[in-house]
């Protein structure tokens, strides 16, 4: 195997795995000997140094190893990255999951927006997203990162519920009984307004800019 891809697969096991170290079973000895401010220096460092390796041994890799799937690949990544965005648009109003002071009392609200759809939105916009670009199949590299990242989420996610049953008690297990760890797709249309149409325009804008930052057309502008 290439030396690069092997860099490339350590990369990504050191970045998924010391976000799940930190935010799980290091969090607490880590909090007790840095305090809370210095355990959110260490675990910014950390995740930046770790990112950035990620990026350096992804742009070392070979860029068009694999053939790609062809216009059917384009066309279910297409399709898979417009709900993506919406879930993701709609995370940042009304989530729980957020550490600010009104997240008991979100927990304890009817679900609405996209948290009807999931209870993890963000989590299964990055999943999604990830698979969007394994179905390109085009490069080894891409492939190895967006099943780190999509790992990272989804199972992240399922990891998150652990934490914040114990954290919020009984305010989250009433969040979990009223809404899905599984995304409910007949719920995604009346997701609301301002999900869909700040889904469409990034879906729009970041297709366009992959073309620009990327030189490579993807979305509805490859055909248009």
């Amino acid at each position: 195997m290439d030396n690069t891809i092997v860099e490339l697969v350590a990369a990504n096991v050191a970045f998924v795995g010391s976000h799940f170290a930190m935010s799980h079973p290091l969090r607490a000895p880590m909090v007790k000997l840095l305090r809370e401010g210095g355990f959110s220096l260490a675990y910014t460092a950390v995740s930046f140094a770790t990112f950035y390796w990620v990026y350096a041994a992804y742009t070392a890799a070979p860029s068009a190893d694999l053939g790609g799937s062809g216009e059917i690949g384009w066309i279910a990544a297409t399709l898979l990255t417009l709900p993506a965005l919406v879930l993701f648009a709609g995370s940042f109003a009304g989530n729980p999951a957020m550490p600010t002071p009104a997240a008991e009392k979100q927990a304890r609200a009817e679900p609405k927006g996209v948290f009807r759809v999931t209870r993890h939105p963000m989590m299964w916009g990055f999943g999604m997203w990830a698979l969007s670009h394994i179905v390109l199949w085009w490069n080894l590299r891409g492939v190895i990162t967006a099943l780190a990242m999509g790992f990272l989420a989804l199972v992240g996610a399922h990891l998150q519920d652990r934490k914040k049953r114990a954290l919020m008690g009984e305010a989250w297990a009433e969040w979990e009984s009223r809404t899905s760890y599984w995304p409910r797709w007949s719920k995604l249309a009346s997701a609301g307004a301002f999900p869909w149409v700040a889904g469409l325009a990034l879906w729009a804008g970041l297709s366009w800019a992959h073309l620009l930052l990327g030189g490579i057309p993807a979305g509805v502008w490859r055909w248009f």
